[in-house]
This record gives structure tokens, sequence and C-alpha cells, in this order.
């Protein structure tokens, strides 16, 4: 066992307890105990412990949409439409890549996201088994979606059926991962038909893993579908059979009270992309409307080439920001809100009940912030400087599954092993 202390802990358990000091007991990749650091010492006298200082230690982020192998486009076609930036810049690239390329820049993402909290991601991508290589190799958790679309011949494979053979490999190579799990991720309503969405949802089913794929990100998408369908991209896809307690929906920017009933019916979660929505002006999904209906909201950065950073910390300041600016309140979306988004929003959108919170028997996944930078004090609610004042570069340490995975160079702590 081991135990960390730090000047605070945000357990954002049910209760969203916050300790001063703070400990939290670690043992085989799972929590055993989060509390007042008095109380937790006094309990594992032989322990091993690592005085982290004045810092604050909260559970991992999680990056609920993300292509991560896109950092190697970062800064490219910026300032466009969204459809122009896809079809001018992002499609003809994406045709040159080679999965040595996928791999080299996913293991770019994943640094970026280990160093400013980041413990968990929900990736759809191409010939994502190298990103499955990429993030066993720096030990990140993630769910992973190999990019099915209509369009044939494309990287994934030459033909629908080398494409669905791809995705069983990928089952196959990487089924009873500790941290890595799979996803069937058709891209969006626009690059698919109700054949492909229907087989993509039963081969979900057949492999027992969760579905996902971008909804309703830009009116244009809405007008489409209704040209196309007769309906909205979300009673469209309901009518087809497709979404359920498993499903992830990226983005549904563009959405009306209706959408939002199937969704609470269904039991989907959604993820908010607050950076790259706005980057893209493609608006600004009602996440007040959806938290206060009940719909499961989670956080993303949609990655690095539309956002273009890969740092939660930086997407949960502006989810604050743009909730209360959206809705003419500074109540609508309170930094603890935000922060839900974060951490326990992003555990509904993996589907993964043992992330999120700091609490016995969830997975030790963590993060501690300094303090000792000046944008960090005083302390007068941590939970509110962590949202409000923090950039994710006052990072020191990253732990995942109980083991560090990234600390920052200099960073001086206290470790002892046992008393």
């Amino acid at each position: 066992m081991k135990i960390y202390l730090a000047e605070w802990l945000v357990t954002q358990n049910d209760a969203r307890d916050v300790f001063s000091p703070g400990a939290l007991a670690v043992e085989g990749g799972s929590v055993v105990e989060a509390g007042p650091a008095p109380d937790v010492l006094a309990r594992h006298p032989g322990a091993e412990t690592e005085d982290l200082g004045a810092c604050v230690i909260l559970p991992g982020l999680v990056d609920a949409h993300a292509h991560v192998a896109m950092s190697a486009f970062r800064g490219l076609g910026d300032d466009k439409p969204l459809a122009a930036w896809l079809q001018e810049d992002i499609f003809p690239r994406e045709a040159k890549w080679t999965p040595q390329g996928i791999r080299d820049a996913a293991r770019a993402s994943f640094e970026e996201l280990l160093s400013t909290g980041t413990t968990s991601f929900y990736d759809m991508y191409m010939l994502e088994e190298n990103v499955f290589a990429a993030a066993d190799e720096v030990g990140i958790r993630g769910v992973l979606g190999e990019n099915v679309t209509r369009f044939f011949p494309q990287l994934g494979g030459a033909t629908e059926e080398a494409l669905f053979d791809r995705i069983r490999r990928n089952a196959a190579a990487w089924r009873g991962h500790p941290l890595l799990r799979g996803a069937v991720t058709p891209h969006a309503v626009y690059t698919t038909e109700p054949r492909l969405l229907k087989r993509a949802r039963a081969l979900a089913d057949e492999l027992g893993w969760s579905f996902g794929m971008h909804m309703s990100e830009t009116r244009g998408e809405t007008r489409d579908c209704l040209a196309e369908h007769g309906l909205r991209p979300i009673p469209y896809c309901d009518s087809l059979g497709i979404l359920g307690p498993d499903t992830t929906l990226f983005h549904c920017v563009d959405v009306d009270d209706a959408d939002l009933e199937i969704l609470l019916r269904r039991g989907c979660a959604v993820v908010h992309n607050p950076a790259s929505n706005l980057k893209l002006a493609s608006g600004v999904a009602p996440v007040v409307k959806m938290v206060r209906k009940g719909v499961r909201v989670a956080l993303g950065t949609d990655g690095p080439a539309s956002n273009n950073a890969q740092n939660m910390v930086r997407e949960t300041w502006l989810a604050a920001l743009l909730g209360k600016g959206s809705s003419g309140a500074p109540d609508a979306m309170t930094a603890q809100t935000a922060l839900d988004l974060a951490t326990r929003g992003g555990a509904a959108a993996l589907h993964d009940p043992r992330i999120g919170s700091l609490a016995p028997g969830f997975h030790a996944d963590f993060f501690a912030l300094s303090l000792d930078f000046p944008n960090m004090r005083p302390v007068h609610d941590i939970v509110s400087n962590v949202v409000y004042a923090a950039s994710g570069a006052e990072n020191v340490l990253t732990v995942v599954a109980g083991r560090p995975v990234w600390r920052r160079a200099g960073a001086r702590t206290t470790v002892r092993r046992g008393i």
C-alpha cells in the first residue's frame, strides 16, 4: 500500500468530500481510502507515503471525445468552417497516413494529456490498433473506436467487410486489457446510411463494446438530415434502434427539447466540446439545459486539430464560463458542476463506473496540481481555484491504476518507506 499526502484532496465522491490535509491510500491499482490525512495515516501505520506538499490531489480528468492521432495536424487550416476544413485540409492528408505515423502522433498526444492531468480518453479514428499500441505503451486508460463511414476504399479497409474484420481483430487482440476497451464508432449521420448504422450497432452488441458517434454538430447537419431522412439526427438514429445506455454522442450542439427527451429515455451520454465548437463556429451546446434535465454530460477536447490543445483543465474552465455566458446566469454552471462534467461525467461517457471519483474501490487514477504557483493562491475554495485559476501547467504528478505515468521534472516530494 502507498499513501499520497497533499495539502488538499478533492474526492469527487457522491458527497463531494474535500479534505485538508488529505490522504489517498492506494493498493493494487485501486483506491483503498480517501480522507483526512491524520485518520488515514493512523489506520495504515506501516504504509509507504509520498508527501506531495502544497498540492491538491484530484481524480484524473476524462477527455471524453478525442482524435489523438490528429496532433500531427495541429494548426492546419485554422479559421475555416468545419466542412471546408475537413474537405480541404484534413481528409487529403489523412489519406496519406502510415501506421507508424498514427502511432507516433498518438504518443505525442498522450504526453500532452497526461502532463495536464487527463488519465482517460475516448478516441475515434482510423487504424486504431496503432492507437491501442501507443496507449498501452504509455499506460493511459481509454476507450477506442475505429472510424466507420460508407466511403471505400479507406484507411481502415478497402471494403466494408475489410473494415469490419479490422474491428473484430482489434477486439480479439485487446480483449481483457486492464486499461483499454473498444467501441464501435460510426463517424456521423452524414457519412453513413441506415443499413451501415444498424450493422455498426449490431457489431457493438456482438462484441460487447460501447457505441459512439458524432451527433448534431451543426445546423447544416440537421438541415441535411431533415432533407434526406425527414427527421432531425437524433430522432433519425432513434428510429433505427441504435441508441441505448451504452451510447456516447459527441457534440450535440444543434438539439431541441424533443432531442433531449430521446437522450434521456435512451440513457445516452453527451460529450460537450466547448473549445472546438467555438473555434469552428459550430455553435454552443445547451449544456445547462441538458444538466438540468438529467442528461449525462461529459467534456472533451475533440482533439488537437480542432481545439488546438488537449488540456482538460482548460476545457473545464471554458465550459464553466460558457455555461454562464450562454445562459445569462452566473450560477448556471458552477465550478463544482464543471468539475463534475470533467470527472464524473467522463465516467458516464466512457461507461466506466470506477473512474471520475476517488473513493474506495475506484481506480487509482489521479493527478496533483501544485499550489506554489502565484495563480493558485490564496485558497478560499479549492474547487474554484482548480476550475477558474489553474491552467494545467501546475501539474506535478499523474497516476493511472496506481502507477505514476507522468511526473514533472524537478518536482520535490517526500517519500517514506513506512514507519
